[in-house]
């Protein structure tokens, strides 16, 4: 068989990015050495970080946290281990021999501070007992300083009591709940993984036609995840890290890797489609491909920092982990795929012919363009339509709910909740800085008689100079009256140093906080958004058009998220149960990732017809050219990524289940909706009118715009002797003899 032509020395293309591309070609083992450790280290130490995580963290800035930093100060308590001792008559003599023998034997443990139950002197007691008689409670009391093991001893005491005397026993509680959102929050961020790498690669090999292709991205996204996981553990080190940020920046990460390289790899192989020997290729490949990963990563990275704004501990955690891991996967693009290109790239398959001008994707935008004022105006109204369910949607704190109903810290929360009025968590909570006759004084005078409010529970001391008020409130204990008695109970504090706390209290808090800082974050993205993209364009008319754009794409998102999380549809299929609203700060995440993913695939897209413009395009076929060139990879890209974030919404928590139903949401509307219908009819209604910019700011982009834009060198074609073309064309002419195959020293005979 014919031995394939070398590929024709090219000129060395200039650039920085080109550069680095250049450099991490010629030096890919010691590259590769370098990822292979970060993935090590992530894998060994980064996988600790679920350890170090925090279910919860709260806020200094936030009444509710400063309330419930006060009573923590005056009763130093770790927090509290419950049973529910279920399914006999609480009187019943050998039930009440078992629990009596285990809450001994439990209040001699080291690092527990107190156990009650059902049995002894005293009013409270009745309140351990279950409104029917058949259940009753164990309240174990951890000390501050009591470690892990010591809680762990604690929760299988009690679990040891299932079965005694024929009764059901359940473990719970706040310390119960904190290990079971860590431990089901790593198993779906396990789960998700397993699930997303194997389809994604699949996916890939029908995308390239070859494994050695396919590969490459799943590589690299390994390598960015490895190195995500040792970036959030350095950050748990220093700042309190939510455990429900680690899944969220764990898909991210891996999303947004397996974009870079898949756009970095196909813009290889188009190269080496060109003539471009496998190092022009590489070289190439990161002067072009690498000029939009880096600008696409500055975009992601500029819409979470919009997050720093907020005070809030889990969205500033979201913030410093999520551009870390942006870094992190834009860093593995830029030198890992070309190492990874350079010791692969002989096995991949390269295009018989490179991508042609003429297909789906440029007739659509033909079709769009006759038609460009309705398709503008349909797509518009759509997608005002799908974002219009957000209007009606209601923040909430879901507690226990967040995690699946088999969950046992979850059953006995709900349990206490139903059949323990008593001593089940109040909707509202008032610390008061006074003694108890202080703190009943004003439950009389203030609080009692508020409107909506239902009655007072209970006045507890929880110190001397510290006590709380549990006040009841009609109808839903997060609705809209408790957070109007909330508003009531700031407002008149009867003369006294009190904090307002408990669930509605931290909704009412949240949304203070977003309605102050809101518009400064939203100001913070728009603004850097936009300055990104008219460095990149030299256009002020292209960054608001996608500015716009986004934030229609971003509202579909959220309406969907409301459809599905608040009103329930496709609950069944999704495997949760609606709580009647969406998770506090789930919007505001949705919208950082959703915007950032969506100026991804803008930056994909005008870095093609900005290309194309520059080499001498008009507007109209620089918009054809330019989504025929990238709409199918920006659609397998689209494609990935929402495996990748419904490989994860398969999972149990509930708020990673919301992440990833609205980012699938967002992309899978993005890339097919956005980029292929309403971004073609946009930019034909403008025109030339797309790249205009002021005279002043047309000035400005010549001197600092970004474009890091470089004139690629012509490939030169291999020259072939006459008798090799010859006998080339009497190949191409007649086949191969079976019996000739691979033999000759490919002159003519």
């Amino acid at each position: 068989m014919r031995n394939p032509s070398p590929a024709a020395p090219t000129a060395v293309v200039g650039g920085r990015l080109a550069a680095i591309g250049r450099f991490c070609f010629r030096h890919r083992r010691w590259v590769l050495g370098f990822w292979a450790a970060v993935l090590v280290a992530g894998v060994l130490i980064g996988g600790r970080v679920f350890e170090g995580s925090v279910a919860g963290a709260s806020s200094a800035s936030a009444e509710a946290d400063r309330g419930s930093a006060v009573v923590a100060a005056a009763d130093p308590v770790k927090g509290t281990v419950t049973a529910v001792v279920d399914g006999k008559p609480v009187d019943d003599p050998a039930v009440r021999a078992a629990v009596q023998r285990a809450t001994a034997g439990i209040a001699a443990l080291p690092g527990v501070s107190g156990v009650q139950d059902a049995y002894g002197p005293g009013p409270g007691p009745a309140a351990l007992r279950a409104t029917d008689g058949t259940a009753s409670l164990v309240a174990v009391r951890m000390a501050a300083d009591a470690s892990s093991a010591q809680t762990d001893t604690v929760t299988h005491r009690l679990a040891a009591l299932d079965g005694a005397a024929g009764a059901h026993v359940t473990v719970g509680g706040d310390l119960v709940l904190q290990q079971e959102v860590k431990k089901q929050t790593e198993q779906d961020t396990r789960f998700g993984e397993m699930v997303t790498l194997p389809l994604t690669l699949v996916v890939m090999v029908l995308v390239f036609g070859g494994l050695a292709a396919a590969s490459l991205p799943v590589i690299g996204a390994v390598a960015s995840v490895g190195g995500a996981l040792l970036a959030m553990f350095g950050f748990s080190r220093i700042m309190d890290i939510d455990t429900s940020v680690l899944p969220i920046a764990t898909v991210l990460g891996l999303g947004l890797s397996i974009d870079y390289a898949l756009l970095m790899v196909n813009r290889f192989r188009e190269e080496r489609g060109h003539g471009a020997g496998i190092a022009a290729a590489v070289e190439r490949t990161a002067a072009t491909a690498g000029r939009t990963v880096a600008f696409s990563g500055l975009t992601v990275a500029v819409a979470l920092s919009g997050l720093f704004v907020f005070t809030s501990p889990v969205l500033g955690a979201v913030a410093a982990a999520g551009v870390s891991v942006v870094v992190i996967a834009v860093a593995a693009a830029l030198t890992l795929v070309p190492a990874l290109l350079g010791f692969a790239g002989s096995r991949i398959r390269t295009p018989s012919a490179p991508v042609p001008d003429e297909g789906f994707f440029s007739r659509t935008v033909r079709r769009v363009r006759k038609r460009a004022v309705l398709v503008t105006l349909a797509a518009v109204a759509l997608l005002m339509a799908a974002g219009a369910p957000f209007l009606h949607a209601e923040m909430r704190s879901s507690g226990a709910a967040v995690l699946p109903t088999s969950s046992a810290g979850r059953q006995v929360a709900e349990a206490v909740d139903h059949r323990f009025p008593q001593v089940a968590a109040a909707p509202i909570t008032v610390v008061v800085e006074g003694g108890a006759k202080v703190a009943q004084a004003y439950a009389d005078d203030v609080v009692a008689e508020l409107p909506g409010v239902s009655g007072v529970r209970a006045v507890t001391p929880v110190g001397d100079k510290v006590s709380t008020v549990d006040v009841l409130v009609h109808g839903d204990p997060q609705g809209d009256t408790a957070k109007r008695v909330v508003d009531e109970l700031r407002a008149d504090r009867g003369g006294l140093r009190t904090y307002v706390t408990g669930g509605a209290a931290s909704v009412v808090d949240f949304k203070d906080e977003l309605m102050s800082r809101g518009p400064w974050a939203l100001g913070l993205v728009a603004a850097g958004t936009l300055l990104l993209l008219f460095l990149m364009t030299g256009s002020v008319v292209m960054p608001v058009k996608a500015l716009l754009m986004n934030l229609l794409s971003l509202g579909a998102s959220l309406g969907a998220l409301t459809l599905v999380f608040q009103d329930g549809w496709l609950s069944g299929l999704l495997g949760f149960s609606p709580t009647g609203g969406l998770e506090t700060f789930i919007p505001v995440l949705v919208f950082a990732f959703a915007f950032g993913l969506s100026m991804d695939y803008e930056v994909f897209l005008l870095a093609r017809i900005k290309e194309l413009t520059e080499r001498g395009h008009g507007c109209v076929r620089a918009v054809e050219l330019g989504v025929q060139r990238s709409g199918r990879i920006i659609t397998s890209a689209a494609l990935l990524m929402v495996i990748v974030f419904a490989g994860f919404a398969l999972g149990d928590m509930l708020m990673v289940k919301q992440m990833g139903i609205a980012l699938a949401v967002a992309v899978a509307v993005d890339a097919t909706l956005v980029r292929c219908l309403l971004v073609p009819a946009a930019m034909s209604l403008f025109g030339e009118f797309n790249w205009w910019a002021p005279a002043p700011l047309r000035r400005l982009h010549r001197r600092f715009g970004l474009s890091e834009h470089v004139d690629l060198p012509e490939i030169e074609q291999p020259v072939i002797p006459a008798q090799a073309q010859a006998q080339a064309q009497t190949q191409r002419e007649r086949p191969e003899r079976p019996e000739l195959v691979g033999s000759g020293s490919g002159q003519a005979p």
